[in-house]
């Protein structure tokens, strides 16, 4: 498991998820690259403990899925069922694992502030949380999309399942973007990644 581990994970801290895992009886699975989530936890149907982690992920990314996931089974496991997924007992669990990691030793000194300020309230996804999605990207291969708060007003984007949209106004936290062929408006996080295609 450590060796597995070791290609995904800041090297110190393979030893303590290592044992997290180990602790919680979880099995772990590191899948091909999904588009709506980074991964997730199951408990199956003969009672073990399955999380999925998508192995196209950078290393601080990895290791803070990972935690987020472990965080759900010993929020189920601890409070039972009936929470909601990322209600207040997942918080608890997820901000007390993260806790030990959140140090020079694991993450970059250009991470923590921003992971030090996501953990006293951390939502769903760390996508939905622009700053850290954006501070997590810095450490990603390059690749040829741009963040919707990046590109001009009136642009033509596509998304992943090949949708084009032309980026609106900002309301409040979101873009409104129309999509092209329908007419129909979407929301859209500014962190959201998309293929400009003219501006």
């Amino acid at each position: 498991m450590k060796d597995i581990l070791k290609k995904y994970l800041p090297l110190n801290s393979v030893e303590p998820v290592s044992e997290l895992i180990k602790m919680n009886g979880v099995h772990l699975k590191i899948v091909n690259e999904r588009v709506t989530r980074h991964g997730d936890y199951r408990r199956m149907p003969d009672g073990s403990q399955q999380i999925t982690i998508n192995a196209n992920l950078n290393k601080y990314r990895f290791l803070i899925t990972t935690i987020h996931e472990v965080a759900h089974l010993i929020a189920f496991e601890k409070y039972g069922r009936h929470i909601k997924p990322h209600g207040p007992e997942w918080k608890h669990c997820f901000r007390s694992l993260m806790l030990p990691f959140i140090r020079p030793e694991i993450f970059p000194n250009s991470l923590l502030p921003v992971i030090a300020s996501h953990f006293r309230n951390p939502r769903a996804s760390s996508d939905t949380d622009a700053q850290l999605s954006v501070a997590l990207k810095t450490f990603d291969p390059e690749n040829d999309k741009n963040y919707i708060f990046e590109i001009p007003l009136g642009s033509i984007f596509k998304i992943h399942n090949g949708k084009t949209f032309k980026k609106g106004q900002r309301k409040i936290k979101r873009y409104e973007c129309l999509e092209v062929d329908t007419g129909r408006i979407y929301l859209f996080q500014p962190n959201a990644e998309v293929h400009l295609l003219k501006f």
